[in-house]
């Protein structure tokens, strides 16, 4: 019987020696995932924190970009009353800062005939320039442009015209509309009528050194107005554009002393159609109609030193057109520039002969006549910064009546005669700003002399100076 008891409880002895290792390793396993469940979650509280940090800053960041954006806003609200405000007060003398430029021109002639003697054969004087006026060197027309931006409304410019014999006139001065809406302008003031083509053109922006026969006999030059003229473009693909111009007319054939009436003293009207045929061509033409009523436009006839005037009125119809050419629409190195007017003036009112009674008397006559002219020219760019020209002009005197058989002594420059003119030439453009002139003319504006005239010419622009039209 002792040997069973010691048997069980030797078996029990080791049951529980064999339970004790178990329960210990249970204990150490339970320890570690206590410790692990602990780092865990040190570092998601870790973690939340960090996230709960960066949520504050971003909520302080983006309350300091609102009250930046308000402020910015303000700022800006302030900022646009103000321009609003100085829009409607005249510019300080600090803000103004008006376009500057300086159009120097001169020239070197040749002439193989006395200027002093040129006249137009067949028409009246214009008492306008027939250039070239004198032989050797001379200072040409020189021209200081003073432009800029009024207010977003209106625009100015004052242009004076330095002349070789050193006086100083205004050729322009005018304030012109920033775009009324609707393709509509004004302009008010002085300024050279957009009638035709070339006369709104200053001459230095010309292809050739002089006016064509047509300006000179019709207009003096350029037609230039006291006035006002409003354009309308129309908003359509292909270019089309009319315009009025109520005024005064400065030169021929309106007369200064038509100054002392109250009212329209002349007026135009014009339109112009254009646009492109490719991308290397385009086109312009227009149609303008000019009228006047001159009283006491006196005249002196070269021909005999005898005064005369005329009253009544002065009609001018102009046809232009104008083709472009430049290959694939870059006209750098090569272009092409075909040009042409016509001209059909009709006058009709009372000649007066001797106005101041120093030869034969006083005597008046019912005169009216109809004349016209042209001229057409090509202009070549052949590489960069050189062109070739050729002008071809002509005029027709009509047939006038005087109403009576007058001596044909009494109007000797009214004499039929068809002047004409070929001219060539050639200049150099080194860039925007300056270029040289070599020009040829064979003159044949009187029955009794060709004149044949070289030219030499610069042109130098200083300052800015805006682009001339198309």
């Amino acid at each position: 019987m002792r040997t069973p008891r010691i048997l069980t409880l030797s078996a029990l002895a080791l049951a529980l020696s064999l339970a004790h290792p178990a329960q210990a390793a249970n204990d150490a396993d339970l320890a570690q995932i206590r410790d692990q469940i602990k780092q865990m979650k040190d570092a998601y509280e870790k973690r939340i924190a960090a996230l709960e940090n960066r949520l504050a800053q971003a909520e302080s960041t983006a309350s300091k970009a609102e009250t930046v954006a308000d402020k910015a806003e303000a700022s800006a609200s302030q900022a646009q009353a103000a321009a609003q405000q100085a829009s409607q007060r005249p510019a300080s003398a600090n803000s103004f800062n008006p376009e500057l430029s300086l159009i120097l021109v001169g020239n070197y002639t040749n002439l193989s005939q006395d200027p002093n003697q040129r006249r137009l054969q067949g028409f009246m004087p214009s008492n306008g320039e027939l250039l070239p006026e004198a032989r050797s060197f001379n200072l040409g027309e020189s021209e200081l442009v003073i432009a800029g931006n009024i207010n977003h409304l209106f625009r100015g410019a004052l242009v004076l015209a330095i002349a070789p014999d050193n006086t100083l006139g205004v050729e322009e001065a005018y304030f012109q509309t920033l775009g009324l809406g609707n393709g509509f302008n004004l302009k008010a003031g002085r300024f050279y009528s957009s009638v035709g083509y070339l006369n709104d053109i200053h001459p230095h922006a010309w292809d050739f050194s002089n006016a064509p026969l047509p300006y000179q006999a019709f207009f003096g030059g350029q037609l230039g107005m006291d006035g006002v003229q409003a354009r309308w473009v129309a908003p359509v693909d292909t270019y089309f554009e009319v315009g009025v111009e109520a005024a005064r007319a400065l030169s021929f054939p309106a007369a200064d002393e038509t100054r002392n009436k109250n009212g329209l003293m002349s007026g135009a009207v014009y339109a112009h159609v254009g646009g492109d045929v490719n991308v290397s061509n385009s086109w312009r033409a227009g149609l303008s109609y000019f009228y006047a009523e001159p009283n006491g436009r006196e005249y002196d006839d070269p021909l005999n030193d005898t005064t005369y005037s005329f009253s009544g009125s002065s009609q001018t119809w102009i046809a232009d057109f104008v083709w472009k050419w430049a290959p694939n629409g870059d006209a750098s190195r090569q272009n092409l520039k075909l040009q042409g007017e016509y001209f059909n003036q009709s006058e009709d009112g009372t000649l007066v002969y001797d106005v101041n009674a120093t030869a034969m008397g006083t005597q008046r006559a019912n005169f009216n006549n109809r004349q016209s002219g042209f001229y057409a020219q090509a202009v070549y760019q052949f590489m960069p910064r050189w062109r070739i020209g050729y002008r071809y002009d002509q005029l027709f005197s009509g047939d006038p009546s005087f109403g009576h058989d007058p001596l044909t002594s009494e109007f000797p420059s009214l004499k039929d005669f068809n002047p004409k003119r070929n001219t060539l030439m050639m200049d150099w453009t080194p860039d925007e700003f300056s270029r040289f002139r070599l020009q040829y003319a064979q003159d044949k504006t009187r029955p009794e002399a060709t004149d044949n005239q070289f030219w030499v010419q610069y042109i130098m622009s200083l300052g800015a100076h805006g682009a001339h039209k198309y």
